[in-house]
């Protein structure tokens, strides 16, 4: 099921520019100032990434709706929230952004199983579709969506010079879970998608790594879709488990210490790919994205420093992508795998990207369970284990 919203009418702020402010909420503490209802307009973005409590209780996305009912409010579930430089639980990471020229239309598909995935991101497309499309932000249902299928039905139907980028809604290291904000409230089972429209929106984007691969290479001999049965003709599972030694028992969440890096049969381009979910009577491992049979594979694990270098990278990539020039709004998106790993360190990695925006730039996001984003420049394509930037702005 797909609904859609545009918004064409809007009074126009002074500049002629975007005005972009962030606020936080807190379950224990509340919201950490008053929310700023003048910026509600047909033209205002407000994006709120939250702990997934909030799924139980959503008081504080009832009260955004009520602050700003004209604006477009989309958000999701995280495995840990981001606000400026800071990473917190049980929070609420809102921005809002309010255009002068720039017209939103919003769109949101249901997905019950993996294999409507596809389907929904044609769907989000055709909903979006109109020529002075300039970027699509795609938050999507975490837990039954092949990531793959849906970024290749969204670049099945939008041109080729679309941004898009986005992420997969997270349930912490839990995986059981996951909510996307539709029709005012969390809810599960859903895919939303919102199109940004006209010449005066700038969108920047970047995103990088920062693993090492290690051991030997391998061939994916059984897969299907996103399920992984055999690395060189033996269970993929009981592989995992010999690297992942007494590590295994936490499985699927210790499983994102040692993502797995593919290379697709007659492609040289690289993807990294990252475990959802195990299935211990078929030794198999479903991940986030397709796992095409005949890729090569390698293990990888994490490399502190160029972790954090790789999120700075991504910042200057997004910095040279958007320009700068007025409020500049950053999405910062990075991989559950990355927070476990990094532990106390993480904020790093957010104070990297910062660091590298222009001054001024207002960042949230969260942590996924999967990032949309072009590799460099091109269609759309699913990352795991990456920090990913999309900068907005306007004029």
């Amino acid at each position: 099921m797909i609904s859609t919203c545009m918004y064409e009418q809007v009074n126009g702020i002074i500049d002629g520019v975007m005005r972009a402010q962030i606020i936080h909420h807190s379950l224990d503490s509340g919201w950490s100032e008053p929310l700023p209802g003048a910026l509600d307009s047909e033209r205002t973005l407000v994006l709120a990434f939250g702990a997934p409590e909030y799924r139980d209780h959503h008081d504080a996305i009832t009260e955004l709706h009520a602050a700003f009912p004209n604006a477009q409010v989309i958000g999701c579930s995280t495995a840990g929230e981001i606000f400026d430089n800071k990473i917190s639980d049980r929070s609420l990471a809102v921005a809002i952004a309010r255009f002068d020229s720039t017209a939103l239309r919003r769109a949101s598909a249901t997905i019950s199983e993996t294999s409507e995935s596809f389907a929904a991101g044609e769907a989000l497309a055709r909903a979006l579709a109109a020529d002075d499309l300039r970027g699509v932000h795609v938050l999507s249902e975490g837990s039954c969506v092949n990531g793959t299928e849906l970024v290749r039905g969204i670049n099945s139907l939008v041109d080729a010079g679309v941004i898009v980028t986005g992420g997969l809604a997270g349930d912490g290291p839990r995986f059981e879970r996951t909510w996307v904000i539709d029709d005012g409230r969390p809810t599960e089972g859903r895919i939303t998608a919102i199109g940004l429209y006209g010449d005066a929106v700038h969108i920047g984007h970047g995103s990088k790594g920062g693993w090492d691969a290690f051991g030997p290479t391998r061939v994916v001999t059984r897969a299907e879709g996103s399920v992984l049965y055999e690395l060189d003709g033996k269970p993929a599972l009981q592989l995992y488990e010999q690297y992942l030694g007494d590590r295994a028992a936490g499985l699927p969440a210790t499983g994102l210490l040692f993502p797995l890096l593919l290379t697709r049969p007659e492609e040289e381009r690289k993807v990294v790919r990252t475990i959802l979910a195990i299935d211990r009577d078929q030794q198999s491992l479903t991940f986030a994205g397709d796992i095409p049979t005949g890729a090569s594979a390698q293990l990888m694990k994490a490399n502190f420093d160029r972790l954090v270098e790789g999120a700075e990278r991504a910042g200057e990539l997004a910095r040279e992508r958007g320009g700068e020039g007025g409020d500049v709004l950053a999405i910062a998106i990075s991989c559950v795998g990355r927070r476990l790993v990094l532990g106390e360190r993480t904020e790093e990695e957010v104070e990297a990207t910062l660091d590298v925006l222009p001054d001024g730039t207002k960042q949230v996001g969260f942590y996924s369970y999967g990032e949309l984003s072009p590799v460099t420049r091109g269609a759309c394509d699913l990352h795991n284990q990456t920090m990913t930037l999309t900068t907005i702005r306007e004029g």
